[in-house]
């Protein structure tokens, strides 16, 4: 069932206001489309994206990792070249003037250029670095990726100003292995403030935001037959729209049960430390002297970290992904599906009906990671006395492929979905929206993330997720936490 490409002046909503839902909205502002909605329940003029007042989607966060290297896969290579062109002029705007959000000023900053090491425990780089080389290097961006092991990268590295960031953890000086690819053309996006950047942008163009627990809560679509007409607000409100975009993140799966099999609420175990300013540490770790980082990302359980400097509060982060944590709920369906639960939300059964407590507990296994890679490599922190200051369980919507979904929902007319970041879109704020505005518009549809992003099914030979294993797997929070 085909959806019709809307008209300027009909009305779009987009219900969730995280990156794809806020980069959506500005590019469609940006292509003259007047009467643009964003939805969100989430009170984002109180909470400013920030996580520590109560804002829980991934999105609201203090930072995230900015990369141009994909390893074979050009196409997010092309996307990230894409993206930091205008991440650089997001910055530019702050620093002129132009674009200002409130509570920004020109001192302010939504990406921070301090690389991106890709570091390992293997003897030698392994294929994946090694392709990330080769990749940018045919994509005429040569001496963009500089391996640890290669003496010509590390004078290029010095050349560049960067030779910090080929050791950030200081291994050498220590008589360790240090093993790892670092991209220069990377860095860190200061995440809330760039949510706050682009959602002012979208308002300065037009574009209206109902946020709230009662105007922004999305709790139906409405539908004539086949096509969705709209949707429906717990304050009992109709919103029509000529086409509703869902982007809610972790919470999509559960709001539109067409995506069993293609999406999963999945969890990223994130712990925070806090660096005193009156430590040595805060100097040595902050963005000017220290990159982003991920260490051993496709050794399974027992790597799966990445990580910042601290920021300028002193929060020191760091991430597991090495499990893909779940929290299966039975819906009134009867299926169980992954629901996200927060430190300030509880689980929603169907999206609308809460069910048990809050979540604050923490993974087991992402506790023993953590632990175990800084008692190796920055053995500083447990010298000072610096612990875990706080702990977070963060939703994305993995895909079974790792791929994006962005496109209309078959079988119903007006509805279309972008959402699958699976941990690794938020790099994509200022652009995203741009490629889903082109498929609203069906615009050079046949580009190659375009066709990955399609809806589809999953084969033997794609599947890098395993998806929706309920209640018994191994992944359910229920049976992994402490």
């Amino acid at each position: 069932m085909a959806t019709p490409i809307p008209k300027k002046d009909e009305h779009i909503i987009i219900v969730g206001s995280g990156i794809f839902g806020l980069s959506t909205a500005l590019h469609l502002a940006e292509r003259g489309y007047c009467h643009v909605t964003v939805f969100d329940r989430q009170p984002y003029d109180e909470t400013l994206y920030s996580y520590f007042k109560g804002a829980d989607g991934a999105s609201a966060d203090i930072n995230k990792i900015v990369r141009s290297a994909y390893g074979s896969q050009t196409e997010y290579q092309t996307l990230s070249t894409e993206a930091l062109s205008g991440w650089h002029a997001w910055n530019r705007e702050l620093a002129t003037g132009t674009t200002l959000p409130p509570g920004l000023g020109g001192d302010d900053r939504v990406f921070i250029p301090n690389g991106n090491i890709s570091l390992s425990t293997a003897a030698e780089l392994p294929e994946w670095e090694r392709a990330c080389i080769d990749g940018m290097e045919k994509a005429g961006n040569p001496d963009t990726q500089l391996a640890t092991t290669d003496d010509r990268h590390r004078h290029i590295a010095r050349r560049k100003g960067m030779a910090w960031a080929m050791d950030p953890f200081r291994r050498e000086e220590r008589g360790k292995p240090n093993v790892g690819v670092l991209d220069s053309t990377g860095g860190m996006a200061v995440a809330d403030k760039a949510c706050r950047f682009a959602l002012h942008k979208a308002r300065q163009l037009g574009v209206n935001f109902v946020f709230g627990v009662e105007a922004g809560y999305l709790v139906s679509l409405c539908y004539e037959g086949q096509k969705v007409t709209g949707i429906t607000t717990r304050d009992g409100k109709m919103h029509a729209a000529a086409m509703t975009i869902v982007a809610c993140g972790g919470w999509t799966p559960v709001l539109l049960p067409q995506l069993d099999g293609l999406c999963e609420a999945t969890v990223g175990s994130v712990a925070l430390f806090k660096i005193p300013r009156e430590s040595p540490l805060w100097d040595r770790l902050a963005p000017e002297n220290f990159p982003t980082w991920t260490w051993n990302m496709r050794n399974g359980a027992e790597g799966g970290l990445y990580g910042f400097p601290r920021d300028e509060s002193g929060w020191f982060k760091i991430g597991y992904r090495g499990v893909k944590y779940t929290n299966p709920l039975r819906q009134s369906d009867g299926k169980e599906r992954s629901t996200p639960a927060t430190r300030w939300t509880v689980a929603h059964r169907d999206g609308t009906e809460p069910v048990g407590d809050v979540l604050t507990s923490f993974p087991q296994k992402a506790h023993k990671v953590i632990t175990g890679f800084l008692d190796e490599y920055l053995p500083e922190l447990a010298d000072e006395g610096i612990d875990m200051g706080l702990t977070r369980i963060c939703w994305y919507t993995d895909t079974f492929d790792n791929h994006f979904l962005i496109d209309r929902v078959p079988q119903t007319e007006g509805l279309m979905v972008a959402t699958g970041g699976s941990g690794h879109a938020f790099k994509y704020l200022p652009n995203i929206g741009k490629w889903v505005v082109d498929v609203v518009e069906n615009i050079n549809v046949f580009r190659p993330a375009i066709k990955a992003w399609r809806w589809r099914k999953p084969r033997q030979d794609t599947i890098i997720n395993v998806l929706m294993e309920g209640s018994k797997g191994i992944r359910a929070l229920e049976n992994v936490t402490k």
